[in-house]
């Protein structure tokens, strides 16, 4: 084994997470959920938004999550995915007059059969190779969509602009605020379908080959068949994100969905913990909140104070914030038995 398979072989990044550890108690996601409910109706439509956009970018790093931290496999690609359900989308909506809502299924649905199609030669791949992979698919797709045989559906360079739904049977709220009730809706349904994943038998067997592949084969499990059924559900997942997050804009342009995209979804979910699926919408908060506060400290140096709090972050809570979350879960065992 070479230097670098031992070293991604070790990686941190796909650490083994107890399966309790995973998801929420039952208790803190009715608080969680209750206060999503409560807070847009007390804020303005710029706030909604982003708020928006948080769940968007959460449903995006989730699915990340599932391939890298339930089944080890690294990848920087999920831009090229995204890209792919946000013009789904898109093109069903202003060219073939679909209903907005029945375009996220087709997204997920054709994000579903590029994820399984490209999980098959990448199977030979492993580590920082198949990472590497996945980041030229990630660096292709912009300039693939620019190409003049797709201009007719995508606009070329130019792009598409998407018209944002009103809210259905004449309810009295904006835009934006349905918008968001809609996209949680959702969030949630795709997040219990996730959690019921990893507990399942394809689950355990995504674990399973994320931590030992040679032994998983040994106990029975088909290791190909599983590593890309990982790459097509984590695809299919973003393309229902890519969809939402073009209704939510309003707009798609190949220049949207570039490499940057890419690693800042891989960075929200080495932030938020690998593995742990609620951290999924704390490294979405942390890609979409802390550059704008960095541009707040100094904006001709915007670059580098986030360079300084992302250091921070990675060092002082090297496993994201699943760590706080267990060293609080701890603190509250222990006033309890006192």
């Amino acid at each position: 084994m070479s230097a670098v398979e031992e070293l991604a072989s070790h990686a941190p990044a796909v650490e083994a997470v107890p399966k309790r550890a995973m998801t929420l108690s039952s208790g803190t996601a009715f608080v969680v959920v209750l206060l999503l409910l409560i807070v847009p109706l007390f804020t303005k439509n710029f706030v909604i938004f982003q708020m928006t956009m948080l769940l968007i970018y959460g449903l995006a790093v989730l699915a990340l999550n599932i391939l890298t931290g339930g089944s080890g496999q690294f990848s920087l690609g999920q831009s090229a995915f995204y890209a792919i359900g946000a013009y789904t989308s898109a093109i069903l909506m202003e060219q073939y007059g679909v209903n907005y809502a029945l375009t996220l299924p087709v997204a997920g649905v054709v994000c579903f059969g590029a994820g399984f199609l490209f999980g098959q030669p990448a199977l030979r791949l492993s580590g920082v190779y198949l990472a590497l992979a996945t980041f030229a698919l990630a660096t292709a797709m912009p300039q693939l969509l620019k190409l003049g045989f797709f201009e007719p559906w995508t606009g070329g360079v130019q792009g598409l602009v998407v018209t944002k739904p009103d809210a259905p049977f004449g309810l009295p709220m904006s835009q934006d605020m349905w918008l968001y009730y809609f996209t949680l809706a959702v969030t949630i349904a795709i997040y219990i379908f996730s959690v019921n994943l990893l507990r399942s038998r394809s689950g355990r067997a995504f674990m399973a080959i994320r931590d030992n592949e040679i032994a998983a084969s040994a106990m029975g499990i088909d290791v190909a068949t599983y590593k890309t059924l990982a790459f097509g559900v984590s695809a299919g997942i973003t393309g229902v994100a890519g969809g939402l997050g073009a209704i939510a804009v309003q707009f798609v342009a190949p220049d949207s969905y570039t490499i940057t995209l890419a690693i800042s979804l891989f960075l929200g979910m080495v932030v938020g913990g690998v593995g742990w699926l609620p951290g999924s919408f704390v490294g979405a908060a942390f890609i979409i909140f802390v550059p704008n506060m960095a541009e707040a400290i100094s904006k001709g140096l915007s670059g580098a104070v986030f360079g300084v709090l992302l250091f921070l972050v990675i060092f002082l809570v090297p496993h994201g914030a699943r760590q706080v979350a267990m060293v609080a879960q701890q603190l509250i065992e222990k006033a309890r038995n006192r």
